[in-house]
């Protein structure tokens, strides 16, 4: 909801304080058109919005920094101050939406249906009186120069006072009765159109004249209307006076009527305040088009660091998916690792098993072999035994020969079955003790057997714990240095950052200077062209004062002329007629002497008069100098000021971005440090528990093998004797 004269102009009146800040950083919503409502108001009501006559740029700071403007009239009514109050909250959030204002007592109240359109109607009315004194003033001196042609000096001086000035003085009553809007609107002091309102007025109603910003209805409009409002009527010889009628005749009723449906809205702006207006509009372009330059270099800075913001967490995100790409081989990579190590620790163990089963095969064998060997070398023994016992029995036998042979071969046969008998039993034990022998010696290698498993187990578990160790020292070295890394690309992007936003600042401060001395330079040649164009002027304005003294000057010799007439009839009435020439020649001389006196004073007060206005002119000149001085100066202490302060505050901010980075950085440090310390405890107290269960489970399984062993009655089996070929 800018104003047409901010559009026009391009001046920063209207924008919100959010609006202003918003070029550096943040974001707006639809409330900065409730503010310019509330602007608007102010500009409606005063006839400029608040801090019109600054600089662009030092009226940007002010919006920003001060409070919110009020009516500095007290005229208006409680219920419009609250509501432009209620317009211009500073704070965003505090700020009332349309719906809101909907409700407002100002917008609520009654008020009459036509009071717009009889302001405009009052108005256009005003105009068209004024374009109209305008039009006849400029017919008069037409035709004055027409009728009697230019008057030279001569024929000036030779006419009396009052029938030489009677044309003047009527044009001077016109004017008094309609004042010609007259619009003094300095470049420097940013006016625009909205400023003629105030001087384009009607003495009677005192009514503001409105505007209207269509150019084109305006040029159409008052080059219509006015002549159309008046029919000139002249002789067939071309020398009857003009006589302005004011009624229009019916013939340019129906053709203002025909311009009125033609054009739908007729102008309420004169012909000579759109003629100034086009004028200003032109002057001012020098300033919209630095204003803009400012806009576009702010919306630029804020391009740029947009764009380097992007481009910098465009560049972090890159360098965070390579970390975690990173992390995420280091993890694929340990996890093959860990795999090839469970196969290889799986291939180790069969392989063992397979060994193991052989051994024990091959053990078993060993102990069969040998047991076989014993027991032939056993029986062949007994066979020897036997034999011998055999030819021992017979030869004791054939000793005794009172026996007789039945006998003897009873008692033969008897001996072989005891000894056939014994020999059994022997055998029998031999085989027992060689079963037992095998059952036990086997039962020990298969705990020898377990034993190794049990080792193999442990070196197993002990090498993955390791490999796990490693692999996760190495992470967290990864880790680190990816910390390192971040630490120092964060470091250079806030740096990178806080670089390009203070050559931005220095860069918007150098061309904020420039700009406030160019406005200053032009502050200073407008004035100095006002000074000039007052220098050109005083020749008129003394000349015009010189005609007044003049007049005053004749008008006293006048006086002084009827009041010696006077005297003298009245002297020569009550005079003997023998006195009358010395009287006459008495007041003759006193009436010279007199007026004498009166040259002398008239020469006097044109020469104070000439004096006095030139050192008038001297020091309101100088005055003005001053004045602007002391404001430029001001204006630039200001624009310093808040430089200052900018600055200041961007190096704060630098400072506390610096500081947040440290802390993150370190917070994230030391996270990272509390994880490996938790990571290595937690590895730790995994690699205890794991040990800690792998050898308890081992325990359980010798004791239950042992347990098995003591039922099956082979005893305590940790201390028996291999024969050599068993360790082969």
């Amino acid at each position: 909801m800018a104003s047409p004269a901010n559009s026009f102009v391009g001046t920063p009146y209207w924008m919100a304080p959010e609006v202003i800040l918003a070029m550096d950083e943040g974001q707006y919503d639809g409330k900065v058109d409730i503010w310019s409502l509330g602007i608007t108001c102010i500009e409606l009501a005063e006839r400029k919005p608040p801090l019109f006559n600054m600089n662009a740029m030092s009226a940007l700071y002010h919006i920003a920094q001060n409070d919110s403007p009020t009516l500095q009239s007290n005229e208006w009514t409680d219920s419009f101050r609250r509501f432009v109050d209620y317009c211009l909250q500073k704070i965003p959030q505090e700020r009332p939406t349309s719906a809101e204002l909907l409700r407002h007592d100002f917008v609520r109240r009654d008020r009459p249906l036509r009071v717009l359109i009889d302001l405009i109607q009052r108005t256009k009315d005003a105009v068209r009186e004024l374009d109209n004194l305008q039009y006849r003033k400029m017919k008069k001196i037409l035709f004055q120069e027409t009728r009697n042609g230019p008057l030279n000096e001569s024929q000036e001086d030779e006419e009396d006072s009052e029938h030489g000035t009677s044309l003047i003085r009527e044009m001077d009553s016109l004017g008094s009765n309609h004042s010609i809007p007259s619009v003094s609107v300095s470049t420097g002091s940013q006016s625009s159109s909205v400023n003629s309102m105030q001087e384009v007025m009607d003495e009677n109603s005192s009514e503001p004249v409105l505007m209207h910003d269509d150019e084109s209805t305006v040029n159409s409009s008052s080059s219509v209307m006015p002549k159309k409002d008046h029919v000139f009527i002249r002789d067939e010889a071309g020398h009857g006076d003009p006589r302005p009628e004011p009624r229009p005749t019916q013939s340019v009723q129906s053709q203002a009527l025909h311009y009125r449906n033609r054009e739908r809205f007729a102008t309420i702006k004169s012909a000579s305040l759109v003629t100034r207006q086009i004028h200003e509009h032109e002057q001012e372009n020098e300033l919209r088009e630095q204003m803009s330059g400012y806009k576009r270099m702010r919306r630029q800075h804020q391009k740029q660091l947009i764009a380097l913001e992007n481009k910098l967490k465009a560049e972090m995100d890159e360098h965070r998916l390579k970390l975690q790409k990173e992390v995420e081989t280091h993890a694929n990579n340990s996890s093959i690792e860990l795999e090839k190590l469970a196969k290889k620790q799986v291939a180790i163990i069969e392989k063992e098993a397979k060994v193991a089963a052989a051994d024990e095969k091959k053990f078993q064998q060993q102990i069969l072999a040998q047991q076989k060997k014993d027991l032939t070398t056993f029986l062949e023994s007994q066979k020897k035994q036997y034999k011998i016992c055999k030819e021992k029995i017979k030869e004791e036998m054939n000793e005794d020969h009172s026996t007789p042979k039945k006998e003897k071969q009873e008692r033969i046969s008897k001996h072989k079955e005891n000894l056939q008998h014994t020999q059994a039993e022997e055998e029998a034990h031999l085989l027992t003790q060689q079963r037992l022998y095998y059952d036990k010696n086997c039962r020990f290698f298969k705990r020898k057997i377990m034993i190794k498993r049990h080792e193999v187990e442990q070196q197993n578990i002990r090498e993955e714990l390791n490999k796990k160790r490693t692999q996760k020292e190495m992470e967290h070295a990864m880790l680190i240095r990816h910390d390192e890394s971040t630490r120092e690309l964060e470091y250079r992007q806030l740096h990178t950052l806080q670089k390009l936003r203070m050559d931005l600042i220095r860069l918007q401060h150098q061309t904020e200077l420039e700009n406030q001395l160019e406005y200053n330079k032009r502050r200073e040649r407008e004035l100095h062209r006002k000074h000039v164009m007052e220098l050109r002027q005083q020749p008129k304005n003394l000349k015009a004062m010189e005609m007044q003294i003049k007049k005053q000057f004749q008008d006293t010799c006048k006086v002084q002329t009827k009041q010696y007439k006077a005297l003298k009839n009245h002297q020569l009435e009550v005079t003997p007629k023998n006195e009358h020439k010395t009287i006459l020649k008495t007041l003759k001389d006193e009436q010279t002497r007199k007026l004498a006196i009166l040259a002398e004073q008239y020469e006097q007060s044109i020469n104070e008069m000439m004096a006095s206005q030139a050192l008038r002119l001297d020091e309101a000149q100088e005055a003005e100098c001053q004045a602007l001085r002391l404001q430029l100066q001001q204006e630039m202490e200001l624009l310093n000021a808040y430089q200052s302060k900018i600055k200041m505050q961007t190096e704060a901010q630098h400072e506390r971005e610096l500081q947040k980075l440290e802390q993150r950085v370190s917070l994230r440090r030391a996270h990272l440090e509390q994880k490996i310390e938790e990571e290595l405890a937690a590895l730790q107290k995994e690699r205890s528990e794991r040990i800690k269960y792998l050898l308890e489970r081992q325990e359980r399984e010798i004791e239950t093998f042992d347990m098995e062993s003591l039922r099956m009655g082979f005893g305590n089996l940790v201390t028996l004797d291999f024969p050599k070929e068993d360790y082969r």
